[in-house]
């Protein structure tokens, strides 16, 4: 899931650190896709202090979010679906659909939740910026080697941009998208790639996920 996903698992925690550790193994695989870290494995060093623990149950609820997420049937039969109306959208670029089609599930989540109110995306943002850096550089170096300069110049420029609030508008997702993308392959697109991908986005939003919120309760009722 997103980060507006997790964040909905969290939305009523009282801890912003706890709400920062829903996100941060997200954050740290936007600095660097090669990290791989177990926090479980520093408890005792993590659980001395209330906001590193909160931190850390933050990061075991996302984890298991994660885990019911992708092996739920809502996924499944989604993400193959949604790869199947894909395909013709990204035929002549060298995208893989179905790694297209699983992010742009979650992204479509966050754009509903958003939609239907049942998040508040600056909310989110106020949380994570009342978490002391100092605090979250602790967590870093206590769970591995982290380049802790470079997560905090992404971090920053993270909260400055407060890019999720632009998931309200559907039409953004395609940008979102395909930058992700090109992460992974090198290419480029034109204004008719982006309308296309915005249109197959809003047909499936309109036509498919109108139940969308099931799964939501359905694995809030699996939570431990």
């Amino acid at each position: 899931m997103n980060f507006l996903s997790h964040y909905y698992f969290e939305r009523y925690s009282p801890n912003s650190e706890r709400i920062l550790g829903a996100l941060l193994p997200d954050l740290l695989k936007n600095v660097d896709k090669r990290y791989n870290f177990h926090p479980q494995r520093f408890e005792e060093t993590l659980f001395a202090h209330p906001k590193t623990r909160w931190i850390s149950e933050g990061w075991y609820r996302h984890v298991e979010v994660d885990k019911l997420f992708h092996t739920s049937d809502f996924f499944l039969h989604h993400a193959h679906n949604l790869r199947k109306k894909l395909d013709p959208v990204v035929t002549h670029l060298p995208i893989r659909a179905s790694f297209l089609a699983h992010i742009a599930l979650e992204l479509l989540l966050d754009h509903l939740l958003i939609d239907h109110s049942l998040v508040n995306a600056n909310r989110l943002y106020e949380h994570l910026e009342q978490v002391q850096k100092s605090t979250i550089e602790k967590y870093l170096r206590t769970i591995g080697e982290v380049d802790v300069e470079r997560f905090f110049t992404f971090y920053e420029r993270f909260l400055t941009s407060r890019y999720i609030l632009d998931y309200a508008d559907l039409s953004n997702l395609s940008y979102a998208l395909f930058n992700i993308c090109k992460r992974v392959w090198t290419f480029e697109t034109t204004d008719e790639d982006h309308m296309r991908l915005t249109k197959c986005l809003q047909e499936y939003k309109e036509q498919d996920l109108m139940e969308y919120i099931g799964v939501f309760q359905e694995m809030q009722d699996k939570i431990i």
